[in-house]
């Protein structure tokens, strides 16, 4: 049967060698599975590291156009490790982190606080002091009682006025599911530029909050419409939105902002035939966007910053399993599909059992000319949804001890991994040139046992 490798939606390293077995990086999957096992994260660092440098290159230029600065922040929460945020770095990116633990892992792979970000909506004393003390480049502050929090801990502290923005809701909201469209007003993040009954809006509040505190410096304003997006005029229209509030600040107070973060969350291709956003394209969009918005308002340009999201470690990235039990299944009176079971799941990624995201699986330890059937993977869990890819065609003579991959599973599976059924999570290995370098090791039981006290 045909296969889409090589092709969107693997990475640019993957493809099949001339007994059509999948080799990426220079790596065959047999010598992946003999080597580290499966279930088993596969990162093409190549790839990775070229979409990180492709989406600094586009950007900058863009905005060099309009007269404008860019900063590029890779998404820590998509798939943060020591190596990868070494790679983004290396190749001019910044680091968004969204906890503590996020935070630690960027500062202990060299990445300067200057470099990085800090967000959340209900960050901890701890997780502001360690921004603090590492000297983050901003924080972004996500609430009115936050700003108070953070003014007292600096003034607490002693030292520099902390570098803050303010996340802002446009009402612009987009994205692959409702749960990760983030702009829309009935949702935990931001403050809303919606100004009610004569009084100042959420996020004027917030903004003259932030002037008023000598412990705090005001940056800019923050907004992020959601994830998985693939229309960019989501993006034009909440620019506008956001910088029609600078200028009223400005008109307000006299201040204006010197940076404003447009958020991103680019979409990426996930099946056979669909198509990325492409980072030259909404590259040049938004800057044309945020060029005439500017001018209309009479401002001059701010720095930007933005966020592509999943879109640079996303496509990267598959994950490896092996066969295991197969069963047709009778659906109606015309249909069968046949039920492939691997021997991960629902724990090593959830998106398709929490937002229906679908997935292209194939058989990758060889080739076959059987005709293709309708099937359905699935994992070992005790879940009826452990479901991994809802529907796909598998040659008809898929067997136990096949290998399976499954595309574009380098965003969200291992950080959004799970234990369930005290399933052991799945290392992390990185391939590039035939070498493999292993970047999280598998868990063991004895891992799991080390936690229960007993």
């Amino acid at each position: 049967m045909s296969t889409s490798i090589p092709g969107e939606p693997w990475s640019t390293g993957a493809a099949r060698d001339a007994a059509g077995a999948l080799v990426v990086g220079g790596v065959p999957v047999a010598r992946l599975a003999a080597e580290v096992g499966t279930p088993a994260y596969v990162l093409d660092e190549a790839d990775l590291r070229a979409r990180a440098a492709g989406y600094r290159r586009a950007f900058t230029a863009a905005f060099a156009e309009v007269g404008a600065g860019v900063d590029v922040y890779y998404a820590g929460k998509a798939f943060l490790s020591v190596a990868v945020a070494r790679w983004v770095h290396d190749e001019g990116l910044r680091v968004d982190t969204a906890s503590g633990g996020e935070l630690a892992v960027a500062l202990r792979a060299g990445v300067p606080g200057a470099d990085l970000g800090l967000h959340g909506n209900n960050k901890s004393d701890d997780e502001l002091a360690l921004a603090l003390e590492h000297g983050v480049g901003r924080i972004i502050v996500d609430s009115l009682v936050e700003i108070e929090r953070l003014a007292a801990l600096v003034r607490a502290r002693g030292g520099a006025p902390a570098p803050v923005m303010v996340r802002v809701t446009t009402g612009v909201h987009a994205g692959g599911h409702e749960y990760i469209s983030t702009a829309h007003e009935d949702q935990k993040f931001g403050l809303s530029v919606a100004a009610r009954d004569g009084a100042d809006s959420p996020a004027m509040t917030a903004l003259l909050a932030v002037l008023d505190r000598p412990e705090l410096h005001l940056l800019g304003i923050h907004s992020h419409i959601g994830s998985q997006i693939l229309d960019p005029s989501g993006f034009e229209v909440a620019a506008r939105v956001v910088l029609e509030l600078r200028a009223a600040l400005a008109a307000r107070t006299g201040v204006l902002v010197d940076e404003v973060d447009l958020g991103g969350g680019y979409g990426i291709a996930y099946l056979p035939g669909e198509v990325a956003l492409d980072p030259d394209r909404i590259a040049k969009d938004v800057a044309g966007a945020v060029a005439g918005a500017a001018a209309d308002l009479g401002t001059p340009l701010p720095r930007f910053s933005i966020e592509p999201g999943r879109a640079v470690v996303g496509p990267a990235g598959l994950t490896l399993y092996t066969v295991g039990t197969v069963k047709p299944v009778r659906v109606d009176d015309v249909t069968e599909r046949l039920y492939v079971s691997v021997d991960g799941g629902m724990s090593d990624n959830i998106r398709p059992a929490l937002y229906g995201a679908r997935y292209h699986a194939e058989v990758v330890g060889r080739l076959s000319s059987a005709p293709g059937v309708l099937a359905r993977v699935v994992g070992k869990h005790c879940e009826s949804g452990d479901i991994v890819v809802h529907e796909v065609l598998l040659p008809g003579d898929v067997r136990a001890g096949d290998l399976l991959a499954v595309a574009a599973t380098g965003a969200y599976g291992r950080s959004m991994a799970s234990n369930y059924n005290l399933l052991t999570r799945p290392p992390v290995v990185a391939v590039r040139a035939g070498e493999v370098r292993t970047l999280l090791r598998r868990e063991t039981v004895a891992d799991l046992l080390a936690l229960d006290e007993g």
